[in-house]
């Protein structure tokens, strides 16, 4: 389970790094139809057309950010009752957590930009805590009860 958990928070390091990715590609697309002299608005948003390639960075950053990530969070956490790492419990809940607020400030962006700030910003610290997640289980087994003999040497 020890791996499950760590193949778990490591996905969603990477899964992380998708979301910068696709908005990145999603945003290049944008300035480039914007300066070929194409126009965005409400109408165009509501056609259901593809207008440019690089709108498909938006919707995979929509349903990876939506749906993938908070699965994967939760699986992690479920995990997390099986792996019996020290705090195992506690960081997948933190992830869960960050995830939560993340998807939270994703959709509220939408209404008051300013949450954009926070939303870039508290993908990193999600990253950041999946990163210490997963380095609970790269530790070595800490079960051995070291012993001091009559020198004082420890002996394992």
């Amino acid at each position: 389970m020890r791996i499950a958990y760590r193949a778990l928070a490591l996905t969603i390091v990477a899964l992380v790094a998708v979301q910068a990715a696709a908005h990145a590609w999603a945003s290049a697309g944008i300035g480039t139809f914007v300066q070929g002299g194409g126009v965005i608005d409400l109408a165009l948003m509501e056609s259901g057309e593809l207008p440019f390639t690089e709108v498909l960075g938006l919707m995979v950053h929509g349903m990876n950010g939506m749906f993938v990530i908070p699965a994967v969070a939760l699986l992690l956490l479920v995990v997390s009752f099986f792996a019996r790492l020290p705090r195992g419990i506690a960081w997948a809940g933190i992830v869960l957590a960050l995830v939560a607020l993340q998807v939270t400030l994703g959709l509220l962006g939408h209404g008051l930009t300013v949450l954009g700030l926070l939303h870039g910003f508290n993908a990193i610290i999600l990253a950041s805590a999946a990163m210490y997640a997963q380095s609970l289980a790269a530790r070595p087994d800490v079960r051995v009860q070291s012993t001091r003999d009559a020198s004082g040497l420890v002996n394992a």
